[in-house]
């Protein structure tokens, strides 16, 4: 999931923090592409690109940044806590606006939603940034860093497609990602779906 303008290598040897900061500018962007669509179609394909995205960061966070976050943070339990209530917000609003109609006669009530969920979003980021990524950014040496960059990787290639709130009671993981992932990509190769 190389971002535009990286070369596969140069993201192989990137800081995990550059990465996360570059993940979140790249959902910001597909926040803007949903907004920006033109047509039924065109925003459909827009937002369930952007939820695969927010899928696989949300997912890669919880699976290797909150661990980390939990023990390095002054109060990480409490910080990653709160990121894990954000996220099951923000997992539990993509699913709601999967199910309306985001043109024709149901347009206005999705962009409404879909605006409150942008909001969220951008304060979760926010979040992240001030009180998870600076212990990262300080935390071994930049080997270790590129190493933890290369872990975010693979969890986002390993994520499901779509979110899976009710699937992880709590903020406790229950393995279902794997699971959800081998779920989604089947459906998704039979429908001929993409990233």
């Amino acid at each position: 999931m190389a971002g535009r303008g990286t070369s596969p290598g140069a993201a192989a040897e990137e800081d995990v923090v550059a990465l996360l900061m570059r993940r979140h500018e790249e959902i910001r962007e597909r926040f803007d592409a949903v907004e920006a669509a033109a047509g039924d179609d065109g925003r459909r394909a827009a937002f369930r690109r952007l939820v695969r995205l927010v899928t696989a960061h949300e997912t890669a966070e919880e699976e290797v940044v909150h661990p980390y976050a939990r023990g390095a943070v002054e109060g990480g339990e409490e910080i990653v806590a709160a990121r894990l209530e954000e996220e099951r917000r923000t997992g539990e609003a993509l699913l709601r606006l999967e199910s309306m109609d985001c043109a024709g006669p149901g347009r206005a009530a999705f962009l409404r939603e879909f605006a409150a969920l942008r909001e969220e979003a951008e304060a979760h980021a926010r979040a992240e940034e001030r009180y998870e990524f600076p212990p990262l950014e300080a935390g071994g040496d930049p080997g270790w860093r590129r190493a933890m960059a290369r872990a975010v990787r693979a969890a986002e290639s390993a994520a499901p497609a779509r979110p899976y709130p009710a699937a992880v009671p709590d903020g406790e993981d229950t393995g279902a990602g794997p699971f959800a992932a081998v779920v989604d990509r089947a459906r998704d190769a039979r429908h001929g779906e993409g990233l």
